[in-house]
């Protein structure tokens, strides 16, 4: 307010600050999760860095609660409701992996390993402890070098687990099953697509041999987008003639289609069946510690799941999978 020199009040109106909506403010947030469980629920993920942010569908799933409050306590009727939407569908995708649906199974043990070796840098003790700690009947192992073959051989794998299919490269391509019992090699089973992935028929004791793939797609990194998607889509479907399980590192979450679409061919998830699907895989031993779960054991409808637990590794940014199963 100023006076004027000739007389009276010149009144300068006060400017009134522009308030962001709250129902605006309200679907800026409520939007971003419901768009990810669209996302989610109808596999609609579609290149490199939409696929990689997928793996973080658990942590979306926590942080959809945010919102879904966010719209109750303003009543934001049409904006809750879209929000509760959002989180029931996103917890019905991540729940069931924290709860286990494992029925007990009869048949005949059969104990798995899988690690991924990182170049061969993997700490070879800690292996071999827990080969003897938990008594696998089939190890499988990705980033498999022939010097990381000489070590552990030297620390005595080669006397516990004499079977053995490898296929050893100086770099991440290199993979390698190992087996208590003897194996048949099945060179035509896996194609080669990304690193190589071999495939053998193991004489399990007491009844027909069982058929074990050593998984390791490319990562879903930039060009290597289509070679994963391909690689996952290759893995052969479970069979009503043998039993067959795929274990190892398969860059691949249960929240993207692809692995989906590989598990309703008959798979189901080992840590899934018993509680321990959420369970982070990698990366390990890093600053940041284990966000995401990449590293599985599939096994036939057919194949009961007792238990999976998960173990650290020096030396690789994979932690080690154990499942025990039981095959009829």
């Amino acid at each position: 307010m100023e006076t004027s020199a000739v007389g009276g009040t010149i009144v300068v109106p006060e400017r009134k600050r522009r308030r962001f909506p709250a129902t605006a403010l309200t679907w800026l947030a409520v939007t971003p999760f419901a768009a990810w469980a669209v996302a989610r629920v109808a596999g609609l993920e579609r290149g490199s860095l939409p696929t990689q942010l997928m793996t973080a569908t658990p942590y979306a799933a926590a942080g959809s609660l945010i919102p879904l409050l966010i719209a109750a306590v303003g009543r934001k009727r049409a904006a809750t409701a879209v929000a509760l939407l959002a989180t029931t569908a996103l917890g019905f995708s991540v729940l069931p992996r924290a709860l286990g649906t494992a029925d007990a199974t009869a048949g005949r043990p059969l104990t798995v390993m899988t690690i991924n070796m990182l170049f061969g840098r993997a700490d070879v003790a800690t292996i071999m402890r827990l080969v003897r700690e938990f008594g696998p009947d089939v190890l499988a192992t990705q980033e498999l070098t022939p010097g990381a073959i000489s070590d552990l051989d030297a620390a005595g794998l080669k006397d516990i687990m004499p079977h053995r299919v490898l296929e050893p490269e100086w770099s991440a391509g290199g993979s390698g099953l190992y087996s208590k019992y003897p194996m048949q090699e099945l060179p035509g089973l896996m194609p080669q697509i990304g690193h190589r992935m071999p495939a053998a028929l193991v004489s399990l004791p007491g009844g027909p041999p069982v058929e074990f793939v050593d998984a390791h797609p490319y990562p879903p990194i930039g060009r290597n987008f289509a070679d994963w998607n391909e690689a996952l889509e290759a893995l052969p479907s479970a069979s009503s003639e043998r039993v067959r399980i795929l274990a190892g590192d398969f860059n691949a979450s249960l929240d993207h289609a692809p692995m989906r679409r590989l598990l309703a061919r008959g798979y189901k998830d080992a840590a899934d069946q018993v509680g321990a699907g959420l369970i982070p895989t990698w990366p390990a031993n890093k600053r940041v510690p284990p966000i995401i779960t990449i590293d599985h054991v599939l096994v036939d409808q057919r194949v009961g799941v007792k238990e999976v637990t998960v173990h650290d590794v020096r030396g690789t940014d994979h932690r080690a999978l154990v499942a025990r199963l039981t095959v009829p």
